[in-house]
């Protein structure tokens, strides 16, 4: 909220649910006739969160191809389409996310130390709720509020859900 870039776009990816195949083409575009089925120019995220935030969810689930494709863009601030010849620049932020040990992925060859380096800025570790319980019931409350709003209804929970929760 405090950002230069909050009234840009802010694109959300997740990586661990496309295959390396559409992941490339989601992440950086593709000309027109590139692929069976690419009937149009279609941009990629890279390109739709120019001047704004690309968060990239599972970044650990990359494939090897696009973590070289990736460190590019990060270390020149450019990239092609799929299917394309022309570079492509953007200025985009870059945040990503992942509930896998990178530097253990790292050791077994399966994700880029360059790129891991690349991306490790600010790390910001979040323990799982089952080591934070305290934060357990206003997360809860939070959440129940959201959506009893959504919802027109008031959403409580007996103490026996409560238990339940917490355990």
């Amino acid at each position: 909220f405090s950002s230069p870039r909050k009234e840009n776009p802010f694109i959300a990816v997740n990586c661990a649910a496309l295959n390396e195949n559409l992941l490339e083409s989601e992440l950086f575009g593709h000309e027109r006739g590139a692929f069976t089925g690419a009937e149009k120019q279609r941009k990629g995220r890279f390109e739709l969160a120019n001047g704004g935030t690309l968060f990239l969810d599972e970044v650990g689930d990359l494939p090897p191809a696009t973590q070289v494709k990736l460190l590019r863009v990060l270390q020149e601030e450019t990239f092609e389409r799929v299917g394309g010849a022309d570079s492509i620049h953007v200025d985009v932020r870059v945040v990503a996310a992942t509930h896998r040990n990178l530097e253990d992925l790292i050791r077994q060859g399966m994700f880029r130390e360059d790129l891991f380096y690349r991306l490790n800025v600010v790390t910001l570790e979040i323990p799982p709720l089952r080591m934070r319980r305290d934060d357990i019931p206003p997360t809860i409350e939070h959440f129940a509020a959201v959506y009893g709003r959504e919802l027109r209804k008031k959403i409580s929970f007996s103490k026996e859900a409560w238990a339940a929760l917490l355990r």
